[in-house]
């Protein structure tokens, strides 16, 4: 076990006592460990995402004398969903000003309205993906609507496990309250919150509004 002669003189304060506790590393701070980890997480969810972006522009194309886009797509349902979205990033942008500000009550409210936003997200995305289906334009139908779904549906399941993730940490903050743990929580959650925002305003362009130009 490391004594306090052990320790360097830089690490004690001036009545010798060290500065950190013994375990803990006095040049990396508490937590940094964790934001290092989940941006490397972040990275990863990049690589799967730019590979569905590139696998649609491969056979977006490909109809096999199927629908298209200009046949399937509502542009006004996808802009609702899409201002769902987008709404629910501000609402979680409020949610981080309360915390910094300690103000409990506050942040969670505002955390419960970024998940009511999420799951009218949701909402529209299942009942577009129903009515796709009760058309007949399902995955097999072609390479279009193969990728289409996959694109779509991951962003989908991304933001459904945000939402247990967000449901998660407002139990844990109405437990503990903003402790410097949840608090490192609920950052993480709003890169990838914001990093879900980012991601469907490239499906939005790339997938609906290209291609009704088709």
């Amino acid at each position: 076990m490391a004594t306090r002669s052990a320790i360097d003189p830089a690490f004690l304060d001036n009545d010798g006592n060290p500065l950190f506790h013994l375990g803990e590393d006095p040049h990396h701070p508490e937590g940094s460990s964790t934001a290092l980890g989940f941006w490397i997480y972040l990275m990863s969810d990049c690589l799967i995402f730019a590979c569905l972006f590139a696998i649609y522009a491969v056979l977006g194309g490909n109809y096999a004398a199927g629908p298209g886009p200009r046949d399937l797509f509502d542009l006004n349902l996808v802009a609702l969903n899409t201002a769902m979205l987008l709404f629910s990033s501000i609402t979680y942008g409020f949610a981080m000003l309360a915390m910094e500000k300690d103000k409990v009550g506050a942040t969670q409210a505002w955390l419960a309205i970024t998940g009511l936003f999420g799951l009218a997200f949701l909402s529209i995305e299942l009942y577009e993906f129903a009515h796709l289906i009760h058309e007949g334009a399902t995955p097999q139908r072609s390479g279009f609507l193969s990728a289409f779904f996959a694109l779509v549906g991951t962003h989908g399941l991304h933001v459904t496990f945000g939402i247990i993730w967000l449901v998660t940490l407002m139990v844990q903050v109405g437990q503990k309250g903003l402790i410097a743990a949840n608090q490192r929580r609920l950052m993480c959650l709003s890169m990838f919150w914001h990093f879900l925002d980012v991601i469907w305003i490239g499906v939005f362009t790339f997938v609906y509004l290209m291609g009704m130009l088709r």
